[in-house]
């Protein structure tokens, strides 16, 4: 974990499991980084990221709404992706052209630790090339992604069959199923 964490803090990207599919990650608040990883997966800036907390703390800065550790529900079988209203101090490479932001309190022992282990919200993106499916082993994940990332961070993935579902905070309307 100490080498993922180091790689982060040097603005390095790295790959690791989460609750349902391996994610390409970085930390959330680096530009440089979050393009990196942008282009690794041939992905539209436009769309916006994923961002995963282990605590609410570590965002409360970039939402405009007031959230508890018990505002975005999730289970490592059943994650939820939310999207909260974002502040003006929400980086535009997170949100893209989006007005909200989209959050994960992350539940995968793996994804929390790291989180954790920077004090700071991390890209989550799964590690696919855009458009196609999303890497659930490292050894897929070697095979896609070889040395383009500056290092995999071992674990299993968790029980979800694949990416989160993503809700609206406000709603609660399902824009993704899972």
């Amino acid at each position: 974990m100490r080498c993922a964490a180091q790689t982060l803090l040097c603005r390095g990207i790295i790959a690791y499991p989460t609750e349902g599919v391996f994610g390409l990650g970085c930390l959330a608040k680096d530009p440089l980084a979050v393009s990196r990883v942008l282009h690794i997966k041939n992905r539209n800036p436009k769309m916006g990221l994923v961002i995963i907390i282990s605590d609410v703390n570590q965002l409360l800065e970039w939402v405009k709404v007031p959230i508890s550790p018990d505002s975005l529900p999730s289970s490592n079988s059943r994650p939820v992706t939310w999207i909260l209203p974002a502040s003006d101090k929400a980086p535009w490479w997170i949100r893209g052209e989006h007005a909200g932001i989209a959050v994960r309190q992350t539940t995968h022992p793996v994804a929390r630790k790291l989180c954790e282990s920077v004090n700071s919200p991390l890209i989550s993106t799964s590690a696919n090339i855009s458009g196609r499916p999303p890497a659930r082993n490292i050894h897929i994940l070697r095979r896609l992604f070889g040395t383009l990332v500056d290092h995999i961070v071992p674990g299993k993935c968790g029980p979800a069959a694949g990416p989160s579902e993503i809700r609206d905070y406000k709603t609660g309307t399902i824009l993704r199923p899972a």
